[in-house]
């Protein structure tokens, strides 16, 4: 009997032992596998570098495209820009973009490739092409055609120049987060298609055609406004600065000397002439004005309250309007 139960421990551990054996031979393979793939997630991406995705390019017009590594394809096309005929190849900040020369259903013409930079070499299929090269807001547009075994090296002179533009207050300093420029090719501010670009930052370089601009810069949103016409010449960067006479103004309408501004007020500032400079609601206003006399009117339940008031050139004040007998006016349904 314990004969038979000896035999008994001895196959459980015969089981065991194989079936340990199982485990490691099939199993550990798989957990290998397993944290090999979980690594392979973490990878970084290729570095190999690629075209970018344009639209229409084709596997003719890609230099990076493996395919071209170790055969020609296509016929070469250089391009090169300048600022002037006997200016230096202009080595970034080009748009080049090359188009089929028919127009598509869409009555538009079919972008073929682009690049963005300096020169630009292209692999292409012989035939005509529309080449645009933008330059900021100067370019340039010329048909070229490409034969067969006839690499073709064009050269494009842009005439163009850059524009920077800056402003000065002679009698203190102009804060250039509230200052901007409006460049037009000609004078007719009211003509849309004289607008060459709004929003310019002082200090910002503008490239442009070479020609004669005019400037509006504007200092605030209300009437702090400088004009002036900037000739642009070719191959140079232009510097142009404009005076402001301004300074800036908060308007508070308050119950007492030193209390706080009452909501819910309307506000009307008009000049001395009686033009409307500024309209608006709030607790109080503030905005940047151009030296002179004004009238500043505030509506508060149904009250309106008057205060004329001057701005001198750099000297940014504070003014206060007391809601009180002396400053009423009788609700005027004309001013509403």
């Amino acid at each position: 009997m314990q004969k038979r139960h000896f035999n008994q421990k001895r196959l459980n551990f015969v089981i065991c032992l194989v079936m340990c054996l199982v485990f490691l031979l099939f199993c550990r393979p798989v957990y290998a596998q397993e944290s090999i793939q979980n690594l392979n997630l973490t990878f970084p991406q290729s570095n190999t570098e690629q075209s970018p995705v344009i639209p229409g390019m084709t596997p003719f017009s890609d230099p990076l495209n493996p395919q071209n590594q170790n055969q020609k394809v296509g016929e070469e096309l250089l391009l090169n820009a300048r600022l002037t005929d006997d200016g230096e190849n202009i080595k970034n900040g080009l748009v080049w973009q090359i188009y089929e020369p028919v127009l598509g259903v869409d009555n538009k013409l079919s972008l073929v490739a682009e690049f963005a930079g300096g020169s630009a070499h292209f692999n292409l299929i012989p035939g005509s092409y529309i080449v645009h090269v933008g330059f900021g807001r100067a370019d340039a547009i010329r048909r070229i055609t490409l034969n067969e075994g006839d690499p073709l090296s064009e050269n494009f002179v842009l005439n163009a120049g850059g524009l920077q533009l800056y402003a000065t207050m002679p009698e203190g300093k102009i804060n250039e987060q509230n200052l901007s420029f409006t460049i037009y090719s000609d004078g007719s501010e009211n003509n849309d298609n004289a607008l060459v670009l709004s929003g310019v930052k002082s200090g910002d370089v503008t490239r442009l055609k070479a020609g004669t601009y005019h400037i509006v810069s504007n200092y605030g949103s209300a009437n702090a406004i400088s004009r002036t016409d900037v000739p642009v010449d070719a191959g140079k960067i232009t510097e142009a600065s404009v005076q402001h006479h301004a300074a800036q103004v908060t308007l508070k309408l308050i119950r007492q000397e030193g209390g706080e501004a009452l909501a819910d007020t309307s506000w009307s500032i008009t000049n001395d002439s009686g033009d409307i400079v500024r309209e608006t609601v709030g607790a109080y206003t503030s905005l940047i004005l151009a030296e002179g006399d004004y009238l500043a009117i505030a509506k508060n339940k149904d009250q309106l309250y008057q205060k004329a008031f001057s701005v001198t050139s750099g000297h940014d004040e504070n003014i206060d309007i007391l809601a009180n007998s002396q400053n009423l006016q009788q609700f005027d349904e004309s001013i509403d």
